[in-house]
């Protein structure tokens, strides 16, 4: 579903991102947009079908499937980075904030894809207007949420910020499911919006200055449905860490 006529111009996105906090994308104009064909998009989508369990959930679920690497996109070029935990502080993560969690890496074979590293490089390029700044720091989330045990629930942790500067939400796949509705908030009123992404290669983009963004659970009668996503955050000076450091370590 889609709330205003699809952008067709970086410009539109950047117009976007800065009147409104975020901008969405449908499928067939994120492919021009990227120069991909969705038939080569889609040739990644095969790499969800190995995630590993996350096993921070504080809540206890089996639903959260997951792999987490880290990279520096700098000039047009994504630099893998050594394998590094993800660390969000409990300012903008009240259920897992303050929590060192090292996850599986993404595979390597996925790494070393051409396509892959384009594409996370490629959205960067939405941001540079709106900031000039190099490097981004960038993070990038494997989910699976599955509907085992009858329902999967893809943030936990409620409406929130991610404590970066740019979010890129892209919906990978969607597998019998029911819900799995996103929920914008300004952080500075009480306005909200909602939709579904239901079209696979589908994105979101978000000023994380500006939104507060959940997804609520899904769930389905097999309890084989599933929900898989790609999050990429891109944050200037640093990752987040425990120690708020600067560097890229």
């Amino acid at each position: 579903m889609f709330i205003n006529p699809p952008v067709s111009t970086r410009s539109e996105v950047l117009q976007n991102l800065e009147s409104k906090g975020f901008c969405l994308i449908d499928s067939p104009s994120f492919s021009k947009l990227m120069g991909i064909s969705l038939t080569h998009l889609s040739e990644l989508s095969g790499f969800w079908d190995n995630l590993r369990d996350d096993h921070f959930l504080n809540d206890h679920g089996k639903y959260r499937l997951r792999r987490h690497s880290s990279y520096v996109v700098a000039n047009g070029k994504t630099t893998l980075i050594p394998h590094r935990p993800h660390w969000q502080s409990i300012d903008y993560n009240a259920l897992h904030g303050g929590i060192v969690r090292q996850f599986e890496p993404i595979d390597q074979q996925l790494n070393g894809n051409p396509l892959w590293n384009q594409l996370i490089a490629d959205i960067s390029t939405f941001f540079h207007e709106h900031i000039n700044s190099e490097p981004w720091f960038t993070e990038a989330h494997q989910f699976r949420i599955t509907t085992q045990g009858g329902i999967g629930r893809p943030t936990p942790e409620g409406a929130h910020r991610d404590g970066v500067d740019f979010i890129a939400i892209i919906l990978i796949n969607r597998h019998l499911i029911k819900g799995g509705e996103t929920r914008l908030f300004n952080l500075h009123g009480n306005d909200g919006i909602r939709f579904t992404l239901d079209q696979p290669w589908s994105v979101l983009l978000l000023n994380d200055h500006k939104i507060i963004h959940e997804t609520t659970p899904i769930q389905d009668a097999t309890q084989k449905g599933y929900r898989d996503t790609l999050v990429l955050t891109y944050r200037r000076n640093g990752f987040q860490d425990s120690q708020n450091s600067n560097d890229s370590s």
